[in-house]
């Protein structure tokens, strides 16, 4: 009799949660193709933006090796090969099309490793204690990215998040029922419950 007694509130409550949801006018949140798990090789994804700080490094040429940071113009400025497109690129992508230029009559089969040493901020604002912009590390999830903006205040809503990756059109509402990883330059809004 008491198992039947909590199924029935469990039930009425789950039906009072989503008609709630439904009437507040807020977007629902999406379990949307982003991936849920960080991942451990971000440099497979990650595309290289403005204000990136990258070390470059062709082997057995001190003199091409270096840090070098993504400009303005979206490129950075390499010795003897003067600017090259780097915005937009994956790291891998980065390494091969310098490769290629370096074998265009520089050098002889040419070996290069790209590293990100400093990625670009992301952003966390609405409702927290202190948001803003905000050092990126490797595999930040929005909690984590929450936290370091001083938590959530007390009006807010701590089921979904308005994701908004760099590049994007428009925010997408994002449920936080798992981890979802962030990325250089995302905009993160968490915004104020209505009850």
């Amino acid at each position: 009799m008491l198992r039947s007694a909590r199924f029935v509130m469990l039930v009425l409550s789950g039906l009072a949660l989503v008609l709630l949801t439904g009437c507040s006018g807020a977007p629902r949140p999406s379990s949307s193709g982003l991936s849920r798990e960080p991942d451990p090789a971000l440099e497979r994804v990650y595309r290289v933006g403005i204000g990136d700080r990258l070390k470059i490094v062709v082997f057995g040429e001190p003199d091409l090796s270096g840090e070098f940071e993504v400009g303005a113009g979206g490129a950075i400025s390499m010795p003897l090969l003067g600017d090259l497109p780097a915005k937009g690129q994956t790291v891998q992508q980065l390494s091969s099309s310098l490769t290629q230029r370096l074998d265009d009559g520089y050098l002889k089969d040419p070996k290069v490793s790209i590293q990100v040493l400093n990625y670009r901020s992301f952003f966390v604002h609405g409702e927290v204690k202190g948001g803003g912009e905000l050092t990126f590390k490797n595999g930040l999830t929005i909690g984590d990215a929450i936290a370091m903006a001083g938590g959530y205040s007390y009006r807010a809503d701590q089921t979904f998040v308005y994701l908004r990756r760099e590049g994007g059109a428009e925010a997408e509402a994002i449920a936080l029922d798992a981890p979802i990883p962030v990325l250089p330059g995302d905009n993160i809004q968490v915004p104020e419950r209505f009850f």
